[in-house]
């Protein structure tokens, strides 16, 4: 019996209708999908189907008899077509001597013989790296800039108007109603300075 290849890597599309196999490469999962085979057992299954529905089930159990033979005349069909579909598909594939591994031509070093996942192409790996390199070289500086400077918490940030309440988008002065945002905000009883959002004074304890 000649080795079957192709034993791990394949689907199988067949049905009662016919043969069809898809093919993959062992490294990247890229497929082939050979021509549909129609069987004629299921031709044939078919037919008397179509004749039992029309003669009201006369031919019932011929049709049953021919699913019947499916387990010997359409296995034996089966089998030779999937070592077709397997001729059909090989041209497309690469074998590696060394992992065993189908692989496709995206995966397949010709100045070597070997699948890349033995002999990696050494132009596309210097070029990962490259990229690689240039990717974690510019981390590297984002990481060393001072985004925030010193001066800014020099100031109090003002999220919104201490006056109307919207928000506030950067500047001296409100959008809204044009009175100054970083306004300040004095105890009643002591004059002691207070943040603009206290109900109570943090010096006397007066109510504001």
């Amino acid at each position: 019996m000649a080795l079957i290849q192709f034993t791990r890597n394949y689907r199988d599309l067949s049905t009662d209708a016919g043969f069809q196999f898809e093919f993959f490469c062992d490294r990247c999962g890229n497929g082939y999908q050979t021509e549909f085979q129609a069987s004629a057992l299921g031709t044939a299954t078919n037919v008397l189907d179509a004749a039992n529905n029309l003669f009201g089930g006369v031919l019932g159990k011929a049709a049953n008899v021919a699913r019947g033979v499916r387990s010997a005349g359409w296995e034996k069909a089966h089998d030779k077509a999937f070592a077709e579909a397997v001729k059909e598909a090989k041209p497309h594939f690469h074998k590696c001597k060394r992992s065993g591994h189908w692989v496709d031509g995206d995966c397949w070093n010709n100045e070597r013989g070997l699948c890349k996942e033995c002999a990696p192409d050494m132009q596309e790996e210097m070029s990962s790296i490259q990229v690689q390199a240039a990717v974690a070289d510019v981390r590297e500086k984002a990481n060393q800039v001072d985004y925030v400077s010193a001066d800014q918490f020099k100031q109090d940030i003002i999220a919104t108007c201490p006056h109307c309440g919207a928000k506030a988008s950067g500047g001296k002065f409100c959008q809204e109603c044009g009175k100054l945002l970083a306004a300040e905000k004095f105890c009643k009883n002591c004059g002691a300075k207070i943040d603009m959002s206290a109900k109570f004074c943090d010096e006397c304890g007066t109510k504001q």
